[in-house]
């Protein structure tokens, strides 16, 4: 089996990196009927890479990229009992490396780096019926929170 590295992302990963967001777009889409049709992005890719208060991993194989995920400091509401938490988001990985352990060699970096930042809480948001990230997801530690519901309301 080949091995893969986790490491920091670089502007020079941008493209790949865009094309791994659009993937991830596409497979949402099914799960969530309020995405616009039109051409979406959901992250500034190059911001995140850039910000002093985020962090995009990606993991490799031979110089080809196969998986993402980024960190992000954020502020918690006033009544809860930490001050921010690491939210976690752009998780990724290529279909031939799915299974692997791809995606939790980054979320287990993603938590290093969320300790290195000092941060106790680490949360991320995954549509009800992707279960395949639930379980992934899972399978790195997280458990189900709490549950966002929306209606539609006829003009």
């Amino acid at each position: 089996m080949e091995q893969y590295t986790i490491r920091k992302a670089t502007l020079t990963d941008l493209m790949t990196l865009k094309s791994f967001e659009q993937e991830i777009i596409r497979a949402e889409r099914p799960y969530d009927p309020t995405l616009d049709e039109h051409p979406i992005s959901y992250y500034d890719l190059r911001e995140l890479i850039l910000s002093n208060s985020a962090i995009v991993m990606v993991a490799e194989i031979n110089a080809r990229l196969i998986g993402s995920g980024y960190g992000q400091i954020r502020e918690a509401k006033s009544y809860l009992i930490h001050e921010s938490y690491a939210y976690l988001g752009f998780m990724y990985t290529h279909p031939g490396y799915r299974g692997k352990g791809v995606n939790k060699a980054i979320v287990e970096a993603l938590k290093d780096w969320s300790k290195s930042k000092g941060l106790t809480e680490i949360r991320l948001t995954v549509y009800k019926d992707n279960t395949k990230a639930i379980k992934a997801y899972e399978k790195a530690g997280f458990r189900e929170h709490i549950v966002e519901m929306r209606t539609e309301v006829n003009l």
